[in-house]
């Protein structure tokens, strides 16, 4: 364990400096849910936007230069293998997110903070208690492990659908494809 904050990452035996500011993160975790970028795209984003001079890293240490991207976004821990529900959206999130952060992190609102290092936010993050998004994940977690939602859940969850339930993204291909079955529905329809 270390208690340094890292600012490279060592590939193939040589240091790479990287981005580390929470947004850039952010930013990476975004691109890897964009229904309209295929892996192989989502990949090269993360190591483009992670890697200071990524163009440097040795074609052959490239899959190593992924993994440890994974395992500094995991704040220096190796991935699970196994799959767990997912019960956050970075984006859909945000306006949730912010507000338990800022109240974690004592700041009036930390996206006004010039720059806050990846693991620090992510600590904060870890930290959020009581309130709306802690019953938002709480709610989130026991539909996707099949628990039975309390009274005060249930109504909870009647009220605040929109912001409990993941909304689906979908690509400008799929969008298009739906326009042009619309369209010939009301042809047919007439």
């Amino acid at each position: 364990m270390s208690w340094n904050l890292p600012a490279s990452l060592n590939i193939g035996g040589a240091d790479f400096a990287i981005r580390t500011d929470f947004r850039v993160i952010l930013d990476i975790l975004a691109a890897c849910n964009d229904p309209e970028l295929p892996d192989y795209a989502k990949q090269a984003v993360m190591v483009e936007i992670l890697y200071e001079n990524w163009e440097e890293i040795p074609p052959e240490y490239m899959q190593e230069a992924m993994k440890k991207a994974c395992e500094f976004i995991d704040c220096g821990s190796k991935p699970d293998e196994k799959k767990k529900p997912r019960l956050v959206d970075w984006e859909q999130d945000s306006d949730l997110i912010v507000p338990a952060v800022n109240k974690i992190a004592g700041v009036v609102d930390i996206r006004s903070v010039k720059y806050m290092h990846w693991w620090t936010f992510f600590g904060y993050f870890m930290e959020i208690g009581d309130g709306l998004f802690s019953s938002v994940l709480n709610i989130r977690y026991k539909k996707s492990h099949g628990k039975k939602l309390e009274k005060w859940e249930k109504e909870f969850y009647r009220e605040n659908k929109q912001i409990i339930d993941f909304h689906a993204k979908i690509s400008e291909e799929e969008l298009a494809r739906r326009e042009e079955e619309r369209k010939a529905i009301e042809e047919l329809v007439g």
